[in-house]
């Protein structure tokens, strides 16, 4: 007689981390809380798994559900499980990433009555988040500051044609950092995966400066992986 092995019951939920860029600041989409725990409170996208979801259906589905966004590529980049971390009980959370350019069709409105609403806000202005958040996020910035470093994430946040001045602001504000801007250029465009176009920039008051394209095929041949974005 086959023995009858007790049920396992597991609680994991999702939580978000979106960058986003404006052109001049780089945000995290963030919803205002609408039900208890920490109701009124600040905190990323997030949710219980699906019980009969996978991870990644589950992540598709809460972010929709929390800020009317779909169709975004969200990567799994850590799980926190500290046995405090959810006043209900045992919640192990998989956070998820992704970088996206503002604007269109970005803006968020909650399809959910679980969130009040949802706001895209300046990394360097956050309020105080609920549960672990502040973790969660803090552990996303760094992900990205590591990968900035071997791979052209910076471009998922630029439109497709920008100049090096403003792909040099996406570096600085996500490392945190001023940097060189002659050494910066001179170091971008020896990697010889920017196509110089002949076009300028419209509409400035200043000098129109010379518009750049990431040339995504020169990358995949020269570093031997395709990049999707």
């Amino acid at each position: 007689m086959e023995e009858i092995l007790p049920h396992l019951d597991s609680v994991f939920s999702i939580d978000c981390v979106l960058f986003g860029f404006d052109g001049k600041e780089l945000k995290i989409l963030l919803i205002e809380r609408n039900e208890e725990p920490f109701k009124d409170w600040w905190a990323l996208p997030g949710n219980i798994v699906g019980a009969d979801e996978s991870l990644d259906q589950s992540a598709a589905r809460i972010l929709y559900e929390l800020t009317g966004l779909r169709g975004i590529y969200m990567e799994q980049y850590y799980a926190f499980g500290d046995p405090n971390r959810h006043p209900q009980g045992r919640v192990i959370t998989l956070a998820y990433y992704a970088l996206i350019r503002l604007g269109g069709d970005k803006e968020p409105r909650p399809i959910s009555t679980y969130a009040k609403r949802a706001n895209w806000m300046p990394i360097t202005d956050l309020p105080k988040l609920a549960f672990d958040h502040q973790k969660i996020y803090d552990k996303g910035l760094e992900k990205i500051k590591r990968r900035i470093k071997h791979q052209p994430i910076a471009f998922e946040l630029l439109p497709e044609k920008f100049t090096l001045t403003q792909l040099q602001h996406v570096y600085e504000l996500i490392l945190g950092k001023k940097l060189d801007k002659r050494n910066f250029r001179k170091k971008i465009v020896s990697f010889g995966v920017l196509k110089e176009l002949d076009e300028k920039q419209k509409g400035v008051s200043y000098r129109a400066a010379t518009l750049y394209r990431f040339d995504k095929r020169k990358y995949a041949k020269l570093f031997g992986k395709e990049i999707s974005f």
